[in-house]
């Protein structure tokens, strides 16, 4: 019964299921996030997921089709979309929208496993990879449906400068994301020095404010 009982299990798993534990598609994408992590995204197979999940390579396969599925559901799970999304369901006023989206891209881009900093990486260092794939087709489809729909409206409703869409979610994103990449090659050059994460934020706000604030802006949304 116990050769039996093995035999069973293995099946089961092979449909990516885990007996008396998690899914294997749950189990995957925390093993996934966490390599990404620490390997980058270039350095992540399939096999090594497998191992790290405790799951075989075809019950993957069952689960996300090909490794562009693994990693889309993996930028899905840590990338703050649906943070975005939800907070711009109902926005506040102009600059508290402002910072509160500074602040989930700040989190997003600090908080473990850091998956963030990893696929922007991928990004700017194979412009034609798999990451760049999903980002253009997963990511920044939902990043203009949310964001890009809240400027456009500043913009309609004469809030903000009648800037290029991309330029103006440049100047919001672009920023304080740099910011965050590079803050720890700073805290050892600047100690004290360096705004707090709170202050380098107003900071960010402000700026963005004073370079798309119209000359006669409407008033605000709030």
């Amino acid at each position: 019964m116990k050769g039996t009982r093995r035999t069973l299990d293995d099946a089961v798993r092979a449909a990516g299921v885990d007996p008396g534990g998690r899914p294997v598609r749950e189990r995957a994408i925390s093993a996934a996030a966490s390599l990404i992590s620490e390997r980058g995204l270039a350095a992540v197979t399939l096999e090594d997921v497998a191992t790290a999940a405790g799951c075989s390579a075809p019950s993957l396969y069952l689960a996300f089709e090909s490794r562009d599925g693994l990693l889309a559901a993996v930028f899905t799970a840590h990338l703050p979309l649906a943070d975005l999304e939800n907070f711009l369901a109902a926005p506040p006023g102009t600059r508290d929208t402002v910072r509160t989206i500074h602040g989930i891209l700040i989190h997003g881009l600090s908080s473990e496993p850091r998956v963030f900093p990893a696929i922007l990486a991928d990004l700017l260092a194979r412009p034609t990879g798999p990451g760049q794939r999903i980002w253009s087709q997963q990511v920044l489809p939902r990043l203009t449906g949310s964001v890009g729909t809240w400027l456009a409206e500043e913009v309609r409703s004469g809030r903000f400068k009648p800037l290029p869409l991309p330029v103006l979610a440049h100047l919001l994103i672009g920023p304080p994301m740099t910011h965050m990449l590079f803050r720890p090659t700073l805290v050892p050059m600047l100690g004290t020095d360096l705004p707090t994460v709170d202050q380098a934020i107003d900071a960010f706000t402000d700026a963005f404010l004073s370079a798309v604030t119209a000359e006669n802006p409407a008033p605000d949304s709030a």
